[in-house]
């Protein structure tokens, strides 16, 4: 017997918008064939949703529904808006390269005289030059995860940063994602960073609009490999408005003795989620990752991170905050797996949420899978309302209680935050969280 499978109206304009987008798409020949192969997965496998246990909190079929068409390229008008935004969000003594509605904006980024070994080029530009071997790491092969299927098939641009062997940047890179659109649309990039042997960098990802965009959808994936001894600095910040949709994937592979320090924060966005999946492929390398969600009204932030301890002598920390307030929903999901051959592992992971209301909501699930028998792992997750006696105690010297409060979110979001390494980047980060206790009341 044969099976038919109907599409779905989401189906169908899905296919449409794939459709019309593909003589905007970069590449030919092996690139047109893998975006044709990763849009029929996505076919296949539509929106994720409950009954997929790793979607299990995030539903798109409820919470998204659709696919918005893909975005126009920004005219005169959409950059000069962008141009506005910057203003707000850009930092001071940072190399800034600028995405609007994901297309790369070389008029708004600082393609200056660039640090010796440091090499920024266009996604665009290396998929139309036909580099074999950069177009390999760029368009993911494993269609598993149907939202990464999706944006290999539909990425129109972003950046490839390559950093030399011995290589030490003193600048931070700053790649700002910018949404400009007047009517709703979807904006699909595709960045990759690699750091040769080593080499050492700080970049920062901020995820932005425009005053008066409309509800949009930001889909991104970010391909980093760090070489024998390499160090990088990751920050991410999510300040999308409150009507958006954020959908980011990273996949980070470690060589021997690297270092990597990731810290992220979600602060806009109606619906974000980021699945970043880590692997040790080389001994001798810690990572240490730092999160928060700052969330109110009927804001959902998940994280869903893997961590793959493939190698012997290898150590990770995962911490994760998350402050919930009116009727948000914040997830965390992080896997740690332990291979057989990963002795001498040192994991811990813990995530800790603060309910400001009695309607917010927050799902932790650490997992540890360990099929290794001489290693140190360990996980926790606990969740509370902040602690009466403290704002009582705050209180009776004077502080209104949205102050009490706000001093009690600032400490406890504090370990996060103090991880940054760069004090011109916690400094930002600060901001960026005072912004939003600001705008709370």
């Amino acid at each position: 017997m044969n099976v038919v499978l109907a599409k779905t109206d989401t189906g169908r304009a899905v296919s449409t918008s794939f459709a019309l987008a593909r003589e905007r798409l970069p590449g030919s020949g092996k690139v047109a064939e893998q975006r044709r192969q990763a849009f029929e997965a996505f076919e296949r496998a539509g929106l994720p949703h409950r009954r997929i246990e790793d979607w299990k909190y995030t539903d798109l079929r409820v919470l998204m529904r659709e696919v918005l068409p893909l975005a126009a390229a920004p005219d005169t008008a959409a950059l000069s808006r962008a141009e506005a935004a910057l203003k707000l969000y850009a930092i001071e003594g940072t190399r800034r390269l600028v995405l609007v509605d994901g297309v790369f904006a070389p008029k708004l980024s600082d393609l200056g005289k660039s640090e010796k070994g440091l090499s920024v080029r266009a996604l665009r530009e290396v998929l139309e030059a036909g580099d074999g071997a950069l177009q390999g790491q760029l368009l993911a092969s494993d269609n598993s995860n149907p939202m990464i299927a999706l944006n290999t098939a539909m990425a129109t641009d972003g950046v490839v940063i390559e950093i030399a062997n011995g290589t030490v940047l003193e600048q931070p890179l700053h790649v700002v994602h910018i949404a400009s659109a007047t009517t709703p649309a979807a904006m699909f990039t595709c960045s990759l960073l690699r750091l040769g042997r080593d080499a050492s960098a700080t970049l920062v990802e901020s995820f932005v609009a425009t005053e008066g965009t409309k509800a949009y959808q930001t889909y991104d994936s970010l391909i980093v490999s760090l070489g024998d001894n390499a160090r990088l600095e990751h920050l991410r910040l999510i300040e999308d408005g409150l009507e958006a949709f954020n959908i980011c994937s990273a996949a980070v592979t470690l060589g021997a003795h690297a270092q990597l320090n990731t810290f992220g924060m979600v602060s806009g966005a109606s619906v974000s989620r980021y699945q970043p999946t880590i692997v040790f492929a080389g001994e001798g390398t810690r990572v240490d990752t730092n999160g928060v969600n700052l969330i109110k009204g009927r804001q959902h932030a998940d994280t869903t991170m893997f961590m793959d301890h493939a190698v012997p002598n290898c150590a990770s920390r995962e911490v994760f905050r998350a402050v919930i307030d009116d009727r948000a929903h914040s997830v965390f999901q992080g896997r740690i797996v332990v291979r057989p051959d990963a002795q001498k592992t040192d994991a811990k992971m813990m995530t800790r949420a603060l309910l400001l209301s009695d309607e917010a909501e927050a799902d932790n699930k650490p997992e540890l899978e360990i099929f290794a028998d001489d290693v140190t792992c360990g996980h926790g997750a606990t969740t509370g309302a902040l602690d009466e006696s403290l704002l009582f105690y705050l209180r009776a010297r004077g502080l209104p209680e949205k102050e009490a409060q706000a001093l009690l979110i600032q400490a406890f979001v504090g370990e996060a935050i103090e991880s940054i390494a760069s004090d011109l980047l916690r400094e930002h980060v600060i901001a960026a969280a005072q912004r939003w206790l600001e705008a709370r009341g």
